[in-house]
């Protein structure tokens, strides 16, 4: 398939409208365009995830990957269900077996987790864990939507699987989770 984009101004979002897959207009502010929206800036921080890591590393190409994975899940949530439903792009179940696959490859290498782990250490690492924030946040805002409307199932499911896949990732940049910041209980802080 390809895909041409002829023109960026359409002015046809002026009135706080834009149209979905099936053509049908929605308010920028619906419950749809806000999980799209939230969807968007999570492949923007894969973006910048990708850009603190070696471009030929395996790493990049799971990145890499992963955005692409982002504008199939964005292709599936801009097609309602409905009459023109049966021609819509759907996630399918293969991406959450692959996700499930790279965590466990990743997991096998780390350290033991003997506390809970703060967000920071590596650059890449920090951008990993903001990664995992802002799935679980797009994670909430799907399923609000699924409370409203019918969704493929799968697009929950690979949400809650991203978000272990940014934690491992984030260990994995702290040296496999020798160097990652954990948490002190209160009780066991010295003063500062």
């Amino acid at each position: 398939m390809s895909i041409r984009i002829d023109r960026v101004v359409t002015r046809g979002g002026d009135a706080g409208q834009t149209s979905l897959g099936d053509g049908s207009r929605v308010a920028k502010d619906s419950a749809r365009i806000e999980a799209m929206g939230c969807l968007d800036e999570l492949n923007a921080v894969v973006g910048l995830v990708r850009s603190h890591v070696p471009a030929e590393s395996k790493d990049a190409a799971q990145l890499a990957q992963l955005q692409n994975w982002l504008f199939d899940m964005g292709a599936d949530l801009c097609q309602p269900e409905g009459p023109k439903a049966q021609k819509a792009s759907r996630l399918s179940g293969e991406i959450v077996l692959e996700l499930e696959l790279w965590v466990e490859q990743l997991r096998q290498t780390q350290a033991p987790l003997t506390s809970f782990v703060l967000p920071g250490g590596t650059q890449a690492a920090a951008w990993a864990h903001l990664a995992r924030t802002q799935t679980r946040t797009t994670e909430r805002r799907v399923v609000a939507l699924a409370q409203q409307e019918v969704l493929n199932p799968e697009l929950l499911k690979c949400l809650n699987r991203l978000s272990d896949y940014f934690f491992v990732l984030a260990r994995h940049f702290n040296q496999d989770g020798k160097t990652d910041l954990v948490w002190t209980p209160a009780a066991q802080r010295p003063a500062v």
